[in-house]
């Protein structure tokens, strides 16, 4: 019996020893186990973002990054359009760009409506997105007829207001019948008028699309935040300027940069209303008009390519500092690094 009890207990701590020595071993090795899972999930993490990202990728290349290769190629050439280009002028067309007093010109129109863009629109974006967040009667409706130019097509609005705006079209019309001839005006020609009327037109086409941002970022804005402010007796304009406008910030520097990029870009309404040359004596052309009437429209495709380019690199520099230096805060918090 003592033998029996005896060989049991041995066997209890040899079972228990072996227990021990397993624990030992699977505590030596933890990372080792883990690291298999870990590595899965890592390649598996990778073929998605791969599969899900190759195909924007690639129309990215194709459409984005290879015409401007090919445009920088071919403004190294002066060529007809047709064929392959075998006429090397090097940097003659970018030194002709920027000596142009032409590009210069379009150049300040551009940066002109650029500056008056944002001091137009903004204020009064952020003015009817403030009216339009009351709880008024008919706001719904007022949204849809305030956003309604921007989904319009250019080439109606263009085609419109060319029409209206001609010296005996429907505007001047109107002043007649309204007893303020006097106000009648070449609003198409005239160098002193022309701006302002593309700037009315781009402001009534675009401050819609400005004021949908501006709801979006009111709507995003605490309602606890401002009665805390009125508790704490803040008038209703103390309240927007330390509340709203402060957490409205990022909304409006974005806004700001699509509108900037835009006014650098800015083509269609230009063309359609006055033309690739009479945009020149209104002093409303910009950079891509003088790039289509210097490139397409006269038989030189090379030097409409440079031209392409420099308002590449002109847009790019501008989008790099204006990123690195007003849109730094918001990007912070959006990107992450260093995460394990």
């Amino acid at each position: 019996m003592k033998d029996t009890l005896g060989t049991a207990t041995a066997g209890s701590r040899a079972a228990q020893g072996a227990l021990q020595a397993g624990d030992v071993v699977s505590s030596a090795f933890p990372a080792a186990r883990a690291t298999k899972p870990r590595r899965r999930g890592r390649a598996r993490m990778r073929l998605e973002i791969t599969l899900l990202s190759g195909p924007a990728i690639i129309v990215f290349l194709a459409f984005v990054i290879f015409p401007v290769v090919l445009a920088a190629f071919y403004g190294f050439y002066r060529w007809k359009g047709y064929g392959a280009p075998t006429d090397f002028v090097g940097l003659n067309n970018y030194k002709l760009i920027l000596t142009d007093p032409a590009f210069q010109a379009v150049l300040w129109h551009n940066l002109w409506i650029m500056v008056l863009s944002l001091v137009i629109q903004g204020p009064l974006a952020i003015v009817l997105a403030l009216l339009l967040n009351q709880k008024i009667r008919g706001r719904s409706v007022i949204r849809i007829l305030i956003f309604v130019p921007y989904v319009i097509s250019e080439v109606i609005v263009g085609t419109g207001f060319s029409l209206m705006l001609q010296t005996n079209g429907a505007v001047n019309d109107l002043l007649h019948q309204l007893g303020l001839g006097f106000l009648a005006a070449d609003w198409l020609a005239n160098p002193n008028l022309a701006i302002w009327t593309l700037m009315a037109i781009i402001s009534w086409k675009y401050v819609g699309f400005a004021v949908i941002l501006m709801l979006a970022g009111l709507q995003s804005i605490p309602e606890e935040l401002f009665e805390a402010a009125q508790l704490d007796g803040a008038s209703y304009w103390q309240i927007q300027r330390r509340i709203t406008l402060p957490l409205l910030g990022p909304t409006i520097r974005i806004w700001a940069f699509l509108s900037i990029i835009g006014s650098l870009q800015l083509f269609d309404l230009v063309y359609i209303i006055w033309g690739a040359y009479v945009s020149g004596t209104a002093g409303t052309s910009t950079m891509a008009i003088y790039m289509v009437a210097q490139g397409r429209n006269a038989g030189n495709y090379g030097y409409g390519s440079a031209v392409a380019v420099v308002m590449f690199l002109i847009s790019l520099v501008i989008a790099l500092v204006y990123q690195r230096f007003v849109l730094r805060r918001d990007l912070r918090g959006a990107v992450t690094e260093g995460v394990h």
